[in-house]
């Protein structure tokens, strides 16, 4: 803990941030000489500050860094490491624990008192965090009440009987009360981490005719995770908009937010969406989980063939990667993941993205921003004057994002893009109808990715079975000798009785060779493009979902269910 000999005074230190100004500073002293409040509180009072202002304020007066409670979802197990009323006479919440280091955030943060009876009752490591007054003071409000499970988050708030009376859902000030009910809180603070756990990628809270139900998608497949009564609508939806500071008194427009939140030690990027349906609002919240994420290209597939293909084109010095497949099939991990490969401190790799989902180090990320002008065709001028070697661009959606791109890719960097198409063979359609010349497409990619993320099957009960001849029919593919084996899942306590458990990718990679320009040139048709490239070796995704279901990965109902559009 760093030692502070004098500390600076907060309203001077946000004056000098110019937040405040010298009159509003000289108010703000003698109304809290005259009332004996903290000046942070005056200042918020007043209207001339935020709680986030008067945080960060505290953490450059002490130090070290701030946190804002009202962003972190506490799970119970912390909490309880510290008695209520040892929270209540220090000023201090726990909010997170990695390891045997606890973090707690403390009104007063070089309390040794404090942090040394913290030690003691805890026998952790104690790392001090400051917040505000306001903020601990909500956050101990956590402390009544406190459930250990969704179910018993839920039981509480419907024994507490949380609801609004008729017309005061249109009263902000109403929803804004009913939103920071202790129950209301750790009922959402419990949707989040249980899904968080459960490694979901969204969390939908739907109303329907006399129900609210909340799934999460989980493996690309959603879930069921509670139903509430509909009576709770409107406090579980303006706790979400809260979170993501959308105006919760707008109910008619779709609207859009963006917050990080702690669960626990990890950090979740939420990307939150509202829309109003005939039953109210709903809430779609994307969660991205920053530590998740691996960029191992080994991790992509469990086809060795596969990757060599992929690290071979990805370290070409020129020439367009296009990666392929629908929405969730994983092509920006896949995009993210062959950067990391060729990321070094000798190139420079640019990217335009929308939105930047993750933060890569040594990478010059741009965020697409329509409303002052930044586009995915506008930025990449900008970006081809920055001297890059590697560029990625998040998608290309029309014409003239593609012929900046092939531009870039004939003039020696490396492009790598994403685009909707079914297939591999279907990209080079796409891009002749977009109105691009042969010669330009033919001459500017050099490899296709056609991609499909898939269940895998749970090692704890997976089992192999002789498959049956009606289902080789169905995959169409032949095979010789011995009835091959494929696996499932029995189902167990790891998997949840499913018998899949996480997902992996699948891959078609089509390399463009001189005769499949010459088709290109030619405007071949795609099946033609498909014939040739397969007499060279080329497998579709139907083939290599097959090749990873016979190494024991996933099931042929997932191969079939992924590629049923394909061959």
């Amino acid at each position: 803990m760093p030692v502070i000999k004098k500390l600076q005074p907060l309203g001077e230190i946000l004056k000098q941030k110019g937040i405040i100004n010298q009159a509003q500073l000289t108010e703000v002293l003698a109304v809290g000489k005259r009332t004996n409040e903290r000046v942070g509180k005056v200042l918020v009072n007043l209207g001339y500050c935020t709680e986030k202002d008067i945080s960060d304020g505290l953490g450059d007066q002490y130090g070290i860094p701030s946190v804002m409670l009202s962003s972190v979802i506490i799970e119970p197990d912390v909490l309880k490491l510290v008695p209520e009323a040892v929270a209540k006479k220090y000023m201090v919440i726990p909010f997170s624990l990695e390891g045997d280091t606890l973090k707690a955030a403390m009104l007063d943060p070089l309390d040794v008192f404090a942090i040394d009876e913290l030690k003691k009752l805890t026998n952790l490591n104690i790392e001090p965090v400051v917040t505000t007054e306001t903020e601990i003071m909500k956050s101990l409000g956590q402390y009544r009440g406190m459930g250990s499970s969704l179910e018993e988050a839920v039981s509480k708030v419907q024994a507490l009987g949380v609801e609004l009376l008729k017309g005061e859902d249109e009263l902000p000030e109403k929803l804004e009360k009913i939103a920071g009910e202790t129950s209301i809180v750790q009922l959402v603070n419990h949707i989040l981490s249980k899904a968080v756990m459960d490694g979901a990628s969204d969390i939908h809270v739907e109303p329907d005719e006399d129900i609210l139900r909340v799934r999460s998608r989980v493996d690309g497949v959603l879930q069921e995770t509670v139903t509430l009564p509909l009576k709770l609508h409107a406090a579980v939806l303006s706790r979400i908009k809260i979170l993501g500071e959308l105006d919760i008194a707008e109910k008619r427009l779709p609207q859009d937010g963006r917050v990080v939140v702690k669960v626990g030690s990890r950090d979740i990027d939420i990307r939150l969406s509202t829309l109003p349906t005939i039953f109210g609002e709903k809430a779609v919240m994307r969660l991205l989980d920053k530590g998740s994420m691996t960029l191992d290209i080994e991790r992509l597939t469990p086809l060795p063939d596969t990757l060599d293909i992929l690290k071979k084109v990805v370290k070409r010095p020129f020439g367009m990667i296009l990666l392929t497949g629908p929405t969730g099939s994983g092509k920006t991990t896949t995009a993210y993941t062959l950067l990391n490969l060729v990321n070094t401190l000798e190139k420079n790799l640019v990217t335009v993205e929308d939105p930047v989902e993750y933060h890569l180090k040594r990478v010059n990320q741009v965020q697409v921003n329509s409303k002052v002008g930044i586009t995915f065709a506008s930025a990449l001028r900008h970006i081809l004057r920055q001297d890059p070697d590697i560029v990625m661009i998040g998608e290309i959606r029309d014409r003239e994002t593609a012929e900046i791109a092939i531009h870039a890719a004939l003039t020696g960097h490396l492009v790598i893009s994403t685009i909707h198409t079914n297939d591999a063979a279907g990209t080079i359609s796409r891009l002749l109808d977009m109105g691009i010349e042969p010669y330009l497409v033919s001459s500017a990619v050099s490899c296709i990715v056609g991609q499909r993320l898939i269940r895998k099957l749970c090692k704890a009960c997976s089992a192999p079975f002789d498959a049956d001849p009606k289902m080789l029919e169905e995959l169409g593919v032949r095979f010789q000798g011995k009835t091959p084996q494929f696996y499932r899942g029995a189902g167990c306590a790891s998997c949840k009785g499913t018998g899949l458990k996480g997902r992996v990718g699948i891959y078609e990679v089509l390399l463009l060779d001189e005769e499949i320009r010459s088709l290109i040139l030619a405007k071949a048709p795609g099946n033609a493009v498909l014939e040739a490239a397969r007499k060279k070796g080329f497998r579709t995704l139907r083939h290599q979902g097959i090749r990873t279901a016979l190494a024991g990965h996933t099931t042929i109902e997932e191969v079939l269910q992924a590629t049923q559009v394909m061959d």
